[in-house]
């Protein structure tokens, strides 16, 4: 099973680079998404993927009993899930406007937003 998930990491690292490359910033930010999702991925699997109850202390007892699940990847992940959909929000929400106002999502014609100054003689 951790062989199978680090193939997937690996894919999806690749991916988002690729991604990243282009030169179109909706690509850029699919590809910043994938990259979240990629590291998740990795925190999630290093806190051993295993079959296991859930990391809960039977009353009267000082640890769990048998084999649990690591909760403290869990508790990480689900904090990264929630900083990256805010990422993923203001991202979304500069792409709109940036549009808006150079109706391009091309990052090359984006760099020369700013006015042509007019020289005058």
């Amino acid at each position: 099973m951790e062989a199978l998930t680090a193939i997937v990491i690996g894919v999806l690292t690749a991916a988002s680079v690729y991604l990243m490359l282009a030169r179109n910033f909706m690509r850029f930010l699919f590809g910043l998404i994938l990259l979240s999702n990629a590291v998740n991925l990795t925190i999630f699997a290093s806190g051993r993927m295993t079959k296991g109850a859930p990391a809960l202390v039977p009353y009267g007892e000082d640890a769990p009993l048998g084999v649990v699940g690591n909760a403290l990847p869990q508790a990480l992940v689900l904090t990264a899930i929630v900083i990256g959909f805010g990422l993923l929000a203001f991202t979304l929400a500069l792409a709109f406007e940036g549009y808006r106002r150079m109706n391009t999502v091309d990052t090359d014609e984006m760099r020369f937003a700013e006015p042509k100054e007019e020289v005058t003689k």
